[in-house]
């Protein structure tokens, strides 16, 4: 049986909201607000370097957005510790989905990707 490698687990968890007052559906301008958490899960600390995002719109649009840390920050996270942070996204669609990676070096100088998972960015739904 094959030992899963517990040194290296980042656990990325994202909650998107809709930010109406500054949104202009007329001008198909749709704004997003994201909390993201990330958690080391695994046994060695990391810190944060880059990040890759994949955002798609309802048009299949795709924009690819790559850079240094999260919000300015990049975090270090000590096994067990977390990091939260909220930032945005502006979509030409009323529903869209983001996912992709951080890339990430332990203090033994190992590199890996923490997976983020997909969520959905979507305007709510009014019942009448």
């Amino acid at each position: 049986m094959e030992k899963k490698n517990t040194n290296y687990s980042i656990k990325v968890a994202a909650q998107a909201f809709y930010l109406e007052e500054q949104s202009d559906p007329a001008h198909d301008r749709y704004v997003f607000a994201y909390t993201v958490l990330i958690q080391n899960q695994g046994n060695v600390a990391a810190r944060l370097l880059s990040r890759h995002w994949i955002i798609t719109d309802a048009n299949s649009k795709v924009e690819e957005v790559r850079g240094e840390g999260v919000v300015g920050e990049q975090p270090y996270l000590r096994p067990g510790e977390g990091f939260q942070y909220t930032s945005g996204a502006i979509l030409d669609t009323s529903v869209g989905s983001m996912q992709g990676s951080y890339q990430m070096l332990a203090d033994d100088g190992v590199t890996f990707d923490a997976e983020i998972p997909p969520f959905v960015l979507s305007i709510p739904r009014t019942l009448h």
